[in-house]
């Protein structure tokens, strides 16, 4: 089956069916709010609930998505199932911890396998999707955009048209892209310097290196791999000079930055690298310092005590990872991040929301309206 073929009217997925909300319900152990999950109309247009957590790291999973992936024999992310998903779905679970605002991604394994062409067709159908989602309620919902990488003219072209057109929030890339390169490379320069003329907020989300699958490990990437995968382009980006380049890009990392905050002080070592010295004048530390780092799926002590020690809580965002990760893990993740004894209040209003009205104005607008 083609591509075209696959295509379903995308109004439709705006609607989740009551059997499909309970089944969800008693899988995830997370109760539904009925009202929204019977599908008797779309999502209803509302203003911001209290508490306002902003979502950066939220991910859709179209079922025109998910049946592209399957023409390819694609099923799994990082060595789980594909979720089920829907913006209902996504809507009845922001209802029940506290999440006002989600910011939409597409995830791993992303929109290019190959083929350019294919690759600017489903990444226009996301974007044109995530804009309709946005639409029917512009408060509860935000997206990045998906660009067709490695398919550099192509990602110019959709992030002109994300942007300018359907105002999408930002773009998604992926940290390594199918070619096996990984942000930073220089046949990127010219998509990051029409990026940094806009300050676009850059969310780099982690994936299956080519390589990570030559490894003899019964492990699902998604647990070991992905957080290296968002490293290395994190580091790449400071030590090709790219950073400093385009200063102007707010880069977000997924997952506390992987291994980031860990060996951050190792990597500062290249400092006495004359090749490194004058390509990031400032030092890795400055670079490294200014990315922002959400805390999908690293709400615990081993991962946070490590970014506070690189961070304060002003480069810091909320990250749910749902639907991969359950309401269970959202809800516990929420409760660990209030009770954390090394952030005040103060610092838990800016992670769970300031930080990310500042990062986007559009939903600065909306929350002063």
């Amino acid at each position: 089956m083609s591509w075209a073929e696959s295509k379903i009217n995308r109004r439709d997925m705006l609607r989740l069916s009551l059997e499909t909300a309970a089944t969800f319900a008693a899988a995830h152990f997370m109760p539904i709010n009925w009202a929204v999950a019977s599908g008797n109309s779309s999502i209803k247009k509302s203003s911001f609930p209290k508490p306002n957590h902003i979502d950066v790291h939220h991910h859709l999973v179209p079922d025109f998505y998910r049946k592209a992936l399957t023409t390819l024999n694609i099923k799994t992310a990082g060595g789980f199932p594909l979720p089920a998903w829907n913006p209902l779905q996504s809507q009845s679970l922001m209802d029940n911890v506290g999440i006002g605002t989600a910011i939409l991604s597409i995830s791993s394994p992303g929109v290019h396998f190959g083929d350019d062409a294919v690759a600017r067709d489903i990444s226009r159908q996301c974007n044109e999707y995530s804009a309709e989602v946005i639409s029917d309620n512009p408060v509860r919902f935000g997206a990045f955009a998906v660009l067709p990488l490695p398919d550099v003219n192509g990602s110019l072209k959709e992030a002109e048209y994300a942007l300018d057109t359907l105002k999408l929030d930002g773009v998604v890339m992926l940290a390594s892209q199918s070619d096996g390169t990984f942000l930073g490379d220089n046949k990127y320069n010219d998509l990051l310097a029409e990026l940094d003329k806009r300050k676009t907020v850059v969310f780099i989300h982690p994936t299956t290196h080519p390589t990570s699958k030559e490894l003899q490990l019964n492990i699902p990437e998604a647990i070991i791999e992905f957080p290296f995968d968002t490293s290395r382009a994190a580091f790449n980006l400071v030590w090709t000079g790219t950073a400093a380049r385009y200063s102007n890009i707010r880069y977000i990392l997924s997952h506390a930055g992987g291994t980031v905050p860990f060996l951050a002080w190792r990597f500062s070592l290249l400092e006495y690298d004359y090749r490194f010295k004058k390509r990031a004048p400032l030092g890795a530390m400055a670079y490294l310092k200014r990315f922002y780092y959400d805390l999908a799926l690293s709400a615990n002590p081993y991962a946070l005590r490590s970014l506070q020690e690189l961070v304060g809580p002003e480069q810091v965002l909320y990250g749910s990872d749902h639907p991969f990760a359950t309401p269970y893990l959202v809800g516990s993740s929420i409760d660990f991040i209030k009770k954390f004894d090394g952030y005040s209040n103060e610092d838990r209003d800016l992670i769970f929301c300031s930080n990310a009205l500042k990062l986007f104005p559009r939903l600065q607008k909306l929350a002063e309206s």
